[in-house]
């Protein structure tokens, strides 16, 4: 008897092996995150990453679920990994925790876990951490070049696990810096600003983590981990809108197209959290929108809210359209030759 079988896309790698490279793209921001703040942000990472496999693996035992089952997956590594490069270098350890944990337990886990979560887990974490202990999460440490001497590693440990300060190590991030300016044109803040001024585009050591996490987002692309769609939609909107609203230079002036681009956690957003597949669009027309709509709130609150690097309430708020763009740009079904609108129930 002839079997026929419906048809599927296959992909020789499993969730295990996907997350594992992701988490191996993120190597080259990583290090420049070390090479031009400190310490800090590989300390975020690994602590970060204990917590959501710890978190992850109590609740799979409450649950009743195999542990090592669901943890081979590396998602919660993935959740860690996102979560600790997103926080300030030397912030407390509890808060690494707390973020973590609410990562996991409260965006994950509660949802059903892997594929049910509407909301990206790091995100959401990153977010209860900026409302709830909003001071902490803004301490960003000064990068290479601004500061006379580093921060040292022991001096590090002491302000995460002690609380004891280091005096004058943190400075303002080049998005600050521009959404406070009032007064000077934009080339007289590149020139009195040490963080931009020992920078080349958008700030020293911000445009090189960006580079960072872009060469990492080209490799996933070029792995076929996913698609180009909603990365690139993002960054060509948010270009459009930097250019669109570029006056040339003025003292309200929120930058030129490259400086938001290689500033704050663009490519970050870009090419590893706006690429989630459970809480993005489905098909390659919705990836699009969603990824334009998130380049157009990124820009408007970097703008006009309180938020200069606003990716992680961009991001949300997208996840939480994301079924409704899903509903409008339902792709073709197979052995069809349109696309049917998610409003017609009829057949083609």
């Amino acid at each position: 008897m002839l079997r026929v079988s419906s048809p599927h896309t296959h992909n020789r790698r499993d969730s295990g092996q996907i997350m594992r490279l992701v988490m191996v793209a993120t190597v080259p921001g990583l290090l420049a995150l070390t090479l031009f703040f400190g310490w800090g942000s590989l300390f975020n990472v690994a602590l970060a990453c204990a917590t959501a496999v710890l978190c992850e693996a109590l609740v799979m035992k409450l649950r009743g679920r195999p542990v090592m089952f669901y943890l081979r997956d590396c998602s919660a590594l993935v959740t860690g990994v996102l979560l600790g490069l997103a926080l300030p270098p030397y912030c407390p350890w509890w808060l690494v925790v707390v973020g973590s944990a609410t990562a996991i337990i409260l965006a994950k886990q509660l949802y059903g876990g892997m594929g049910f979560n509407p909301f990206n887990p790091a995100m959401v974490g990153y977010v209860v951490l900026l409302i709830s202990f909003p001071v902490a999460m803004t301490q960003w440490a000064a990068p290479a070049g601004v500061l006379a001497d580093q921060v040292g590693f022991i001096e590090g440990m002491r302000q995460i696990w002690g609380g004891v300060p280091i005096d004058g190590y943190t400075a303002a991030t080049p998005l600050d810096v521009v959404k406070q300016n009032s007064s000077l044109l934009l080339d007289d803040v590149y020139t009195t600003d040490p963080t931009l001024s020992e920078g080349v585009w958008a700030g020293a050591g911000w445009e090189w983590v960006n580079i960072g996490f872009l060469l990492g987002g080209l490799f996933l692309l070029y792995q076929r981990v996913f698609t180009w769609h909603a990365p690139v939609s993002m960054l060509v909107t948010l270009t459009l809108m930097a250019a669109l609203f570029y006056d040339g230079g003025s003292s309200h002036s929120g930058g030129s197209p490259l400086f938001h681009l290689l500033s704050g956690a663009t490519m970050l957003g870009a090419f590893f959290i706006v690429t989630d597949p459970v809480t993005s669009a489905v098909s390659n027309r919705g990836r699009m929108v969603y990824g334009a709509l998130v380049g157009v709130l990124l820009y408007v609150m970097r703008y006009w809210s309180n938020y200069p690097d606003a990716i992680a309430f961009a991001v949300l708020l997208m996840n939480f359209a994301a079924p409704f763009i899903d509903y409008y740009t339902v792709p073709r079904t197979y052995g069809h030759k349109k696309s049917r609108p998610a409003t017609n129930k009829g057949e083609h």
